[in-house]
């Protein structure tokens, strides 16, 4: 009978333990730790395995967690502490008022690490004197007002070739996103090695960067680093699609080096072909000779190896190509679905510019600007369109992930230094507290009177939209992407008509691919708006 009782005892206090064991470990937030309160997770693993049981994007969680859980909540992701931040007030004192301490880089996965060869990017470096060289050198290099005027050629020739390939779509249906990947692409490569490739060779290079972006977004081991040695095939994988970046890039990298060091004399004839930027004019340039700190022997300083270079051009290509052409894609299918706002801004461009400088003119000789880059300045409500496409459509529903330097405090809770601090964005531009009729793509709403008319998307005054982040993190080359988004949709409006393709409408279902774009690409019937005199469309 006492060994009976005994048995019972020890299953009582086996039974107490584990419940104070799982309320210890599925807990979020709160504690002695003061972590902002969040859904509470299952021991070990915290909301990880939550999350995946609902087969759907991350973003999209925690878009139905907000309105529970408020400004600021946490998550526990595996080993990984996530502190999602959504309120306006909240976002702007982390990012604006308090840049400096948010703005460091949470720890990177191993494959993250192979691409960015250790953080040597400026997106992923941690805040310190390695991302302060790098930035510096971006600003002044490639997207200082005077270098932007110096490579308008590039923009010229490029968006002249895109227009030629539309004009071959003559009523026809043209599929928006991969002739603006390609476009973007073309002027990104030649601003970085100043060089004139094959369309084969850029969508090749293209192709390979977007495979690239998508590897390194968050994956189970990230979250879960234990697990890592369960994934070697998809190691195995990156390492690969690593080869075939360096195999892409590498050569170019080697050319206009060359080019640089013996401008004058360069003996194989392609290199002398295809490199097109005088000597200084191209973005890698500045790195060839570039020392960065901590890199070098003991933490000191050296020049950039081969590898780093591909990455940081890379990471230049990537970014501007994909948010750029996402932007066009969503601005298109806008303009495809309401045709008062595609003719109100086709008014503005003619009132600017006129028909006679239409592309497909006889007057017109081949090289001759259409809309210049002063142009699209005066153009306001082209200017609105674009930001009503940020707004309605940022780019991603966070900026990317930052960290705390050192522990500190948000919204009177405990944000540690370990911590991922995710900036839930997207919230901002469907808050009907601070837009009228959030759901509906209005362009006049950033013309005089309207609500957005004051916002300022950087974010310095205030967050209302922030599609480019905000403070010491924000995109360096915001305006140069925004320019290269207006002067391409201002030229393919003025040269066509874009219409729905009969019987089969754009569908605006979003799906995630490293930003969020169109789930079944847009596809458009276009109509040279020089063919339309004699024919009512």
């Amino acid at each position: 009978m006492e060994g009976v009782m005994m048995d019972v005892v020890l299953v009582c206090l086996g039974l107490v333990f584990f419940r104070l064991w799982w309320r210890y470990w599925s807990v979020t937030g709160g504690g002695r730790k003061n972590l902002p309160p969040g859904p509470p997770g299952w021991p070990i693993v915290g909301n990880l395995i939550q999350v995946i049981l609902q087969r759907r994007h991350f973003i999209y969680v925690v878009r139905d967690l907000r309105p529970k859980y408020g400004p600021i909540f946490t998550m526990q992701m595996g080993q990984r502490t996530l502190i999602i931040v959504t309120s306006s007030d909240l976002i702007h004192e982390a990012l604006v008022q308090r840049g400096p301490e948010f703005a460091s880089r949470p720890a990177d996965s191993p494959i993250r690490l192979l691409f960015s060869v250790g953080k040597c990017a400026i997106n992923s470096a941690e805040y310190g004197p390695l991302w302060r060289t790098l930035r510096r050198n971006l600003v002044t290099e490639l997207i200082n007002p005077a270098r932007i005027r110096q490579c308008s050629w590039i923009r010229n020739w490029a968006i002249k070739s895109h227009m030629d390939r539309l004009l071959k779509f003559d009523g026809g249906i043209v599929h928006v996103m991969s002739e603006c990947r390609l476009t973007i692409c073309s002027i990104l490569i030649c601003l970085c090695f100043g060089a004139k490739i094959s369309d084969e060779k850029i969508k090749t290079i293209e192709s390979v960067l977007k495979d690239v972006m998508m590897v390194t977004t968050p994956k189970l081991p990230d979250f879960l680093p234990v697990l890592t040695p369960l994934f070697r095939r998809q190691v195995g994988e990156a390492k690969e699609l690593r080869r075939r970046q360096l195999e892409c890039l590498v050569p170019l990298v080697r050319d206009r080096k060359a080019f640089v060091l013996e401008s004058d004399n360069v003996e194989d004839e392609n290199v002398r072909k295809i490199m097109v930027s005088p000597k200084g004019a191209a973005y890698i340039d500045s790195l060839f000779e570039l020392e960065v700190p901590g890199r070098g022997k003991d933490g000191g300083r050296r020049r950039l190896e081969e590898e780093e270079l591909v990455t940081l051009v890379s990471e230049v290509i990537n970014a501007g190509t994909d948010t750029s052409a996402t932007a066009l894609e969503w601005a298109l299918f806008h303009l495809v679905m309401d045709q008062k706002i595609q003719e109100k801004l086709y008014k503005e461009i003619v009132d600017c510019v006129g028909t006679d400088r239409s592309p497909y003119t006889d007057q017109q000789k081949p090289q001759e600007e259409v809309i210049t880059e002063s142009d699209v300045e005066k153009m306001s409500y082209l200017s609105a369109v674009v930001k009503e496409t940020f707004r309605r459509h940022p780019p991603s529903h966070f900026v990317l992930s930052h960290a705390a330097v050192k522990d500190t405090e948000l919204g009177g809770y405990t944000v540690p230094a370990d911590a991922s601090v995710e900036f839930y964005t997207a919230w901002l531009t469907e808050d009907p507290e601070m837009w009228e009729d959030p759901g509906e793509f209005r362009p006049e709403r950033f013309m005089a009177g309207g609500d957005g008319v004051d916002v300022d998307v950087t974010g310095t005054k205030g967050v209302k939209m922030v599609p480019f982040g905000a403070g010491r993190r924000i995109c360096p080359a915001w305006t140069l992407g925004t320019l290269h988004i207006n002067l391409l949709l201002a030229r393919m409006v003025h040269a066509f008509k874009w219409l729905p393709v009969p019987d089969s409408p754009p569908d605006p279902t979003e799906t995630f691919a490293f930003t969020v774009v169109m789930k079944n690409p847009l596809k458009a019937i276009i109509v040279p708006r020089s063919s339309m005199s004699s024919t009512k469309i």
